[in-house]
């Protein structure tokens, strides 16, 4: 499943972020919640949008900074439109109540709700060049959390091995923001940067990766504001996943190589 991540197209309106998605022909929508913009919490007109475009929403995204009652929202607004997964941002290091209510009450929300509850994986800013700006965010503290949302472009600026990281968190995996790293800076189309893209859907399908590819591009890198362009650079986007992911051939002696292997 491919998904559209609503910040990709920050700046327009959700009804045309909807419609634009719709006419690229992806299969979802990943909603990105902003608490100063009503629309994005709005569960009666979520359901409006999407039965008008015939486009679910399969996940939502937290902002980065959140509290107990605002998770409990999105959680809300996430039964109300059916969404199955719901990604969380690390906390910052010294929100020590939030970290620790995080590991604590998120399993217990998981089972009462019965939704998938993400965090995803933090980009490796330090302060002072050695300490985490952010909490659970190492590998161990990531598996502990049970469910994973793997950012791409944040592996690849981070200059780590995307296909190592992988390995590491899969069998947690439930999302992927995926994008590339070009020049150092982060949330590029695929085609356009350093990452091992192409291996790494090819991988995915292999394994049966059982959740959405969500694409995460910065706004000005689908020509955001200039309509044609952004429906042509979206489908070129999913002919990319099509070619790597959708219409990749798993053979049926790779798959018995990984039954005896388990």
């Amino acid at each position: 499943m491919i998904t559209l991540t609503t910040d990709s197209l920050k700046g327009y309106g959700l009804n045309r972020i909807f419609e634009l998605a719709a006419s690229a022909g992806y299969d979802g929508i990943d909603l990105s919640v902003d608490f100063k913009q009503f629309d994005t919490y709005n569960a009666d007109y979520l359901k409006k949008l999407s039965a008008e475009y015939k486009i679910p929403i399969h996940s939502i995204s937290a902002p980065d900074k959140v509290t107990e009652a605002k998770i409990k929202k999105i959680i809300e607004v996430a039964k109300k439109v059916d969404a199955k997964v719901i990604i969380l941002q690390a906390p910052e290091l010294l929100n020590f109540k939030l970290a620790s209510w995080m590991k604590k009450e998120i399993p217990k929300l998981r089972e009462k709700e019965f939704i998938s509850i993400a965090l995803e994986n933090a980009s490796s800013e330090t302060f002072l060049g050695f300490i985490p700006k952010k909490a659970i965010s190492n590998s161990s503290e990531l598996k502990k959390f049970k469910h994973i949302s793997l950012d791409t472009a944040r592996i690849g600026e981070d200059k780590k091995d995307l296909m190592r990281a992988y390995g590491v968190f899969k069998k947690y995996l439930v999302n992927i923001h995926f994008s590339n790293v070009y020049r150092g800076k982060k949330y590029y189309p695929p085609k356009q940067g350093i990452m091992p893209l192409e291996s790494f859907l090819t991988k995915l399908k292999e394994d049966k990766y059982p959740g959405a590819i969500s694409i995460k591009i910065l706004p000005k890198n689908l020509h955001a504001g200039e309509d044609d362009k952004v429906v042509d650079d979206l489908k070129d986007v999913k002919k990319y996943y099509d070619k790597y992911y959708e219409n990749v051939e798993i053979k049926k002696e790779d798959s018995k190589e990984e039954e005896s292997a388990i």
